[in-house]
């Protein structure tokens, strides 16, 4: 099985390192990560903005490095175009993310992007992440669970265009895992999401998240007011039993499936039975 593995977090991450361990019984695994952190870049893809600077950074284990100064959807469009042809891989996995990746954040996902990129390619997709944006977090329940599911999803998961399936983790030791749950995406949104700019508190963020101190900052234009992203929480679908933010605050690992093509066809008959289509 030919397996390529993508993250969001850069090819240096704890996460990805623990899944291409996890991967290496079931295949040829290459791996094409950026070259630094993509986190909420969705499908995001680098189009215009100059050349992109790839890296082949050599066989290890018999796993294939290469990074991408680019986006987690680029590098998945460059393993696929660059770097497996004449064939292209049998499965996309992504991860691991340190972070969850639950609820309507999955829209955010850089980690979540790569694996639609995959899907877009018609290559089954998995996306797994941990609740922990600890740089050393503990991934031993992935370790241990994880295989059992990439092996069910590739022997029975949905073999339709555009499927997607998205694997999270709670924060807690392999011991402590309570069990897996099929779940939807819960309601979720954010409030206060910008407050002004704390270099001191943003690098102190940085550590905690990659274990590193943040780069340099562009020089501030007269006139610029910086803010930085932060934002509270709410769960709209607190109330919910089958929703994955609540079931992975349980103490379950879940598992959500999504699909690329989500027009609602209901909505379309409906606005063509109000007389919406009309011909000039």
């Amino acid at each position: 099985m030919r397996i390529l593995v993508t993250n969001d977090d850069g090819f240096t991450a704890k996460g990805i390192k623990t899944l291409v361990n996890i991967l290496k019984p079931y295949g040829q695994i290459t791996v094409v990560a950026p070259k630094r952190t993509q986190s909420g870049m969705s499908m995001a893809v680098n189009l215009g903005q100059g050349p992109i600077a790839t890296k082949y950074l050599g066989e290890e284990d018999g796993v294939q490095w290469w990074y991408v100064d680019g986006t987690p959807s680029s590098c998945v469009k460059f393993g696929i175009d660059n770097i497996f042809p004449p064939e292209k891989p049998d499965v996309v996995v992504s991860g691991i993310n340190h972070g969850g990746n639950y609820g309507t954040a999955y829209l955010y996902s850089g980690t979540i992007g790569a694996a639609c990129e995959g899907a877009l390619a018609s290559i089954p997709t998995v996306a797994v992440s941990l609740d922990a944006f600890d740089p050393d977090a503990d991934f031993s329940a992935v370790e241990a669970f994880f295989p059992a599911i990439f092996e069910k999803l590739l022997k029975e998961g949905n073999k339709a265009f555009g499927t997607v399936y998205n694997v999270n983790f709670p924060n807690l030791s392999a011991s402590r895992l309570k069990g897996i749950r099929m779940a939807k995406e819960a309601l979720l949104r954010w409030k206060n999401e910008f407050i002004p700019f704390d270099e001191d508190l943003f690098r102190r963020l940085v550590r905690e998240k990659f274990g590193s101190e943040a780069g340099q900052f562009p020089k501030v234009e007269e006139g610029e007011v910086r803010f930085m992203m932060a934002g509270d929480i709410v769960n709209d679908s607190a109330d919910d039993p089958e929703a994955d933010i609540n079931l992975l605050a349980e103490g379950y690992a879940t598992i959500s499936c999504h699909r690329l093509l989500s027009h609602d066809l209901g909505e379309n008959a409906r606005l063509k039975a109000l007389g919406m289509e009309s011909d000039f």
